[in-house]
């Protein structure tokens, strides 16, 4: 079984990447699944469904997505087996760009859509600065010389990564990437592989649930920066 990871911020296109994708593989004769995770409210799943492909929905809920995401994956490949999936693409819930929900030696994939910001793909972070393939979208709503530039700044985040630009309406430019995933060698388990950057290491009274506002200085966890002065 093939698997590749997928992972943007909000209302990036992911969804519709991702499912002319599918109907291209599907079309090539593999059988393709999706694990969609989102933190609070999700009904993605019911899209997937109506097109056809098998699904299976989390919701993290008040636990960090990536490190959700990383508990359950053994969970969701052993659904993708019982499923007899010869491909399952994984959706993540995309927030602050700090944490990439991206495996070593996995197809990593990030999309990325042009009404972000032109500074939006150094903010990203190892989400983007990590993937094997990254995913343009949105391109056809800006002009010729803002695309350039656009892709400039994703190419000087990522020297490595492959890029596209493809349109999620259309499915124009998905063909590259699903022959990309369907030239990927296949990984029967997840078992004992490792993520491509560390999650977040502080933990602090906050993440336990605190709500009340309080100084904590001698005490907190935090690294504190310098201060920037104003100019």
């Amino acid at each position: 079984m093939r698997i590749a990871t997928f992972a943007g911020m909000h209302a990036s296109g992911k969804t519709s990447i991702i499912l002319k994708t599918i109907a291209l593989l599907n079309g090539s004769g593999l059988k393709a699944g999706v694990m969609k995770l989102d933190c609070l409210l999700s009904s993605d799943d019911s899209i997937y469904r109506n097109a056809g492909i098998p699904v299976i929905k989390y919701i993290s809920g008040n636990v960090c997505p990536d490190h959700y995401f990383a508990d359950s994956l053994p969970e969701v490949c052993k659904w993708g087996l019982e499923n007899h999936l010869d491909v399952l693409i994984t959706e993540s819930a995309g927030l602050c760009g700090r944490c990439a929900p991206h495996l070593k030696k996995i197809p990593a994939v990030c999309i990325i859509d042009c009404l972000s910001g032109i500074t939006a793909p150094e903010k990203i972070g190892p989400m983007l600065r990590l993937a094997d393939y990254i995913v343009i979208t949105k391109g056809d709503l800006i002009s010729p010389a803002e695309r350039e530039v656009f892709f400039t700044n994703v190419r000087l985040s990522n020297r490595h990564a492959r890029i596209s630009f493809i349109n999620g309406l259309s499915g124009q430019g998905a063909y590259r990437l699903a022959s990309y995933i369907r030239e990927s060698s296949s990984a029967q388990s997840i078992e004992g592989r490792t993520l491509r950057f560390t999650m977040p290491s502080a933990v602090c009274t906050y993440c336990a649930g605190q709500i009340m506002i309080k100084d904590v200085t001698g005490g907190a966890r935090i690294k504190k920066l310098p201060e920037v002065q104003s100019q």
